[in-house]
């Protein structure tokens, strides 16, 4: 990529229409407002900067939660970054939680977890596939299977909130929710205070 600021929208445009939506929400009784699949932190930014100025022109707030995607086994988003890299770049809004979502099922999705439940003093939270779609692009991973691979999160400690994405049915959510009391909730780490930038890799600063 040439020229990695290129989209085929502005951000102006972008913080306009996601500014739409997100009065569009509250308006209609949302008590958290979640920036999710996202594959470009640029777009993402957009939606966060819409977000923050209609919570200051509403004179109050709510939880943000924000999900990334890790959209192959190269382990990055669409657009390059790492998960570190992604979080150093989204963290100044101080989210009431940051995770993953769709594109991988949990033993794929479980290692990308793990390196945001280490660096992340906030929430994480996961919403993975219901395994990887077949060559109908349907999911084939059971209720069951599922949430064996999900409830492991759980009892490893390395996640606050679980979910599911594509492929995923009440019977999915429901296994998931009980495998999950086996577990207990991550504790959010204290992390040492640095300054941390990030381009496609995350930098911190000695």
């Amino acid at each position: 990529v040439n020229d990695p600021g290129f989209r085929n929208i502005d951000f102006d445009r972008l913080y306009e229409a996601y500014k739409e939506a997100t009065k569009g929400l509250i308006e209609g009784g949302a008590d958290t407002i979640m920036v999710e699949t996202i594959f470009d932190t640029l777009n993402a930014k957009a939606a966060l900067y819409a977000v923050e100025d209609v919570f200051e022109e509403l004179g109050f707030e709510l939880p943000i939660m924000i999900s990334g995607t890790i959209t192959d086994m190269s382990g990055r988003l669409l657009s390059g970054q790492t998960p570190e890299a992604f979080w150093n770049s989204v963290r100044h809004v101080q989210p009431f939680s940051i995770g993953l979502n769709c594109a991988l099922g949990a033993k794929e999705m479980r290692q990308h977890v793990d390196t945001l439940s280490r660096i992340a003093d906030t929430h994480v939270s996961a919403h993975p596939n219901a395994g990887l779609p077949n060559e109908m692009g349907e999911y084939d991973e059971s209720p069951e299977q599922m949430a064996k691979l999900v409830g492991e999160f759980a009892k490893s400690g390395i996640v606050n909130i679980l979910g599911g994405c594509c492929g995923t049915t009440p019977d999915h959510i429901k296994a998931i929710a009980e495998a999950a009391k086996a577990g207990k909730p991550r504790a959010i780490p204290q992390i040492e205070r640095r300054m941390r930038l990030s381009g496609l890799e995350p930098f911190a600063a000695d």
